[in-house]
């Protein structure tokens, strides 16, 4: 393992956006100067992030492609490897999958990481000055300036909002015929605007958010007992918590515990990776 130091904080939007942001975090990372990859694995919300200091990139096709910044990473259904060298510094907003497109004014899609052209990268001279002088408050107050201005330009859809709320209350176990009475709406206009909100279905976004749940168990209690845990969250037995995990990640529940126990972590409530050696 290379020498790994990390800081992680994460600040909570103004209320005029939480209908449509998580949460802003900052991240900073020294891992030495030799290039190291760190994994990110699926969950329910869409990242707008800016990097600072060495840059980050992705495998594409065998060689290192450098990612501009910001970019955004979408829903994935797999695991994401970045790699970085020396210190990284990020700063990013954790956006519902439903409003992220709208805020951006961009087509919806099911890119899992998207690099895009956009007025928001005006940002970026402004935060490396912030983020070189340490200013790390000032830098997210600007990211969350943007973001009121652009949310002010935008009509949140309060059927989407609805549905959302009621997903999250219950951790991606809802059917989608409850979300749409929650949501005030037919299932087929509630699944319409959902694809055109966020590229996906309401289903497959329970599904992310439910598999958001027993990642975040094994991340902080990598003993927990499966079997109990399925019926918890809405899975019909262990077997399908496996499949379904399986699907997201590449690798067994019990795999990961134990990754987990002998791995580096990048440790917070939401926010999950693995440094690789």
């Amino acid at each position: 393992m290379l020498p790994f130091s990390m800081q992680h904080q994460e600040f909570e939007p103004s209320e005029a956006l939480r209908d449509a942001i998580k949460c802003f975090w900052y991240n900073s990372r020294n891992v030495g100067e030799q290039p190291t990859g760190f994994e990110v694995l699926p969950d329910g919300y869409a990242e707008i992030i800016f990097h600072f200091g060495s840059g980050c990139g992705i495998n594409a096709n065998g060689s290192l492609q450098p990612l501009p910044s910001p970019f955004m990473i979408g829903l994935l259904n797999q695991p994401v490897v970045f790699y970085t060298q020396n210190r990284l510094e990020i700063i990013a907003v954790r956006c519902f999958p439903w409003t992220v497109f709208d805020l951006l004014g961009l087509p919806s899609d099911k890119e899992g990481v998207r690099i895009f052209e956009h007025p928001i990268a005006q940002l970026q001279p402004i935060l490396n000055q912030l983020i070189e002088t340490g200013n790390i408050n000032e830098a997210l107050a600007q990211v969350q300036q943007y973001f009121l201005q652009a949310h002010a330009q935008i009509a949140v859809d309060s059927m989407l909002f609805k549905a959302g709320t009621a997903m999250r209350k219950a951790n991606g176990t809802m059917p989608v015929s409850q979300v749409a009475v929650a949501a005030h709406a037919t299932v087929r206009t509630l699944e319409r605007k959902f694809r055109q909100s966020s590229g996906y279905t309401v289903k497959d976004v329970s599904g992310l958010i439910r598999f958001e749940q027993v990642r975040n168990q094994l991340w902080n209690h990598p003993d927990t007992n499966l079997a109990g845990l399925a019926p918890e969250l809405g899975y019909t037995d262990q077997s399908h918590l496996s499949r379904e995990f399986k699907r997201y990640t590449g690798t067994t529940p019990a795999a990961f515990a134990r990754k987990v126990k002998k791995g580096k972590r990048v440790v917070s409530n939401d926010f999950v990776a693995f440094v690789q050696a």
